[in-house]
């Protein structure tokens, strides 16, 4: 990808492995005056940014209720959280394409993101849900002994020492949001609305006769690279809490 994405446009099917010569002509078309690509990656990021908060709140606070509290048929609700994310997202396109019509949310940020919080929601829950069960109830009971409440207790002692199973899952919701596309193509018909991914997918070329092969890869390489830094960087964080969240 990023071989082709430095290619000139007319040697795109070259067989050699490395540009010659190395061409910016592809990146250059990508962040042209008429493409709008850097309004795609500003919606992707409010997208994907927006879902990952919203996603870890809801999440770490039903996680918590989880693995914490006492209520009856609590395994059933946590059975049937992880349950919903065996269901085809894809078949709730047109049922919300309806109702999004209906309410007019047609080309706005609530459209794409609440779509994508109740796909990220189940893993997250799930994930942080095990990761708090394997906390010693003895730090919070110790917390509200010394005088903290349940609130205060899980503010100020459960929050931070669950931090690597939130991290790692504000990361994998982060990534998934990003890289979502059926929601984005299916609720936004605006250019000044499309996310990265959606913006890709509508390159017609450096010129407009060429095939988009080249603006294509190069685009991809901007939208990728950032996500491929992040996990090589939190690498070791991602790996000890999805481990420690599995554990169960």
């Amino acid at each position: 990808m990023v071989v082709s994405a430095f290619r000139r446009p007319q040697d795109q099917f070259d067989n050699t492995p490395l540009p010659m010569p190395w061409s910016a002509a592809n990146l250059a078309a990508v962040f042209g005056p008429d493409v709008g690509f850097g309004r795609s990656l500003v919606n992707s990021s409010v997208v994907a940014g927006t879902t990952t908060l919203l996603t870890l709140v809801i999440g770490v606070f039903s996680a918590y209720a989880l693995a914490r509290l006492r209520f009856r048929f609590k395994n059933a609700v946590l059975g049937v959280v992880i349950a919903t994310s065996m269901f085809p997202g894809i078949s709730l396109i047109v049922p919300l394409l309806k109702l999004f019509t209906g309410i007019g949310w047609i080309n706005t940020y609530q459209a794409m993101i609440l779509p994508s919080l109740s796909f990220a929601l189940p893993l997250a829950v799930w994930n942080l849900t095990m990761f708090f069960r394997q906390l010693p109830f003895e730090l919070e009971q110790a917390a509200m002994v010394d005088g903290c409440s349940r609130g205060q207790a899980f503010r100020r002692i459960i929050v931070p020492l669950a931090a690597p199973g939130v991290f790692t899952t504000a990361i994998i919701t982060f990534i998934a949001a990003w890289n979502e596309f059926i929601i984005a193509l299916s609720m936004v018909n605006e250019k000044e609305m499309r996310t990265a991914t959606v913006a890709i997918s509508t390159f017609t070329g450096a010129y407009g006769f060429d095939q988009p092969f080249g603006t294509q890869m190069a685009a991809g390489v901007v939208v990728t690279v950032p996500l491929v830094v992040v996990v090589l960087v939190f690498q070791r964080r991602i790996i000890a809490g999805l481990t420690t969240g599995g554990v169960k």
